[in-house]
């Protein structure tokens, strides 16, 4: 992240704040309100590398997403007078941060995928997809990179309301709970379309995909 556009030190300087370091996310963001630097600081900390994992997962740009998550943290900033303690701290951080990516999404024209499919290493019985470490998969990346722009194409042939749940479920890995507060829909519907979305993308996969190629990239 760029340092000189923040206007807060690198999230590294959290741990100047010792005595606020055990502080809940909703406790920093009520001394953040009133003024408290080193509160925020301590959020930035936490959540910086989260944010924009899932922001790069959901538009396929760092470069973008790097842009994007600043510009989270600065609405975080902004408003941090009028947060109130309605919820998770966090739900409403990726709220934030999804509503952006949505934004940025329409807005322009699209380059690239919009979700870091080539971190997909396969899917097991369940339709859960796994990630793999990102070593490991940049020594795979030139065997893999036939498969992998299938399963982009896959991914990205989803209608949006399947790619968004798949995205914060399989590849955040966020609770159920987390994901209603978000995208704000209820439990159900959370969970009716995170199955749908696994069903779909493991049609489209073994249509275009051999189950071969599909375990080669668990490997």
């Amino acid at each position: 992240m760029r340092s000189n556009v923040l206007p807060f030190p690198e999230p590294g300087a959290a741990t100047q704040a010792l005595d606020l370091t055990a502080q809940s996310d909703e406790d920093l963001m009520i001394a953040c309100g009133r003024g408290s630097e080193d509160a925020f600081r301590i959020l930035v900390d936490r959540y910086s590398s989260k944010i924009l994992n899932l922001v790069t997962r959901w538009i396929g740009d760092r470069h973008l997403a790097e842009d994007l998550t600043q510009e989270v943290f600065l609405r975080v900033f902004t408003y941090r007078e009028k947060y109130r303690r309605k919820g998770r701290f966090s739900s409403w951080l990726y709220t934030i941060a999804v509503n952006l990516a949505r934004n940025k999404i329409r807005n322009r024209k699209r380059r690239g995928s919009l979700v870091a499919i080539d971190t997909v290493t396969g899917m097991d019985e369940g339709g859960t997809l796994h990630i793999e470490d990102e070593n490991a998969r940049v020594e795979k990346y030139t065997r893999r990179e036939d498969s992998i722009r299938l399963i982009h194409e896959a991914m990205e042939a989803l209608p949006a309301k399947y790619r968004e749940v798949l995205v914060l479920r399989d590849l955040q890995e966020l609770s159920y709970e987390e994901i209603t507060d978000i995208l704000g829909i209820p439990g159900g519907t959370v969970r009716s379309r995170i199955n749908r979305a696994r069903l779909a993308l493991k049609d489209r996969l073994s249509k275009i995909v051999s189950p071969a190629e599909i375990s080669d990239l668990a490997n």
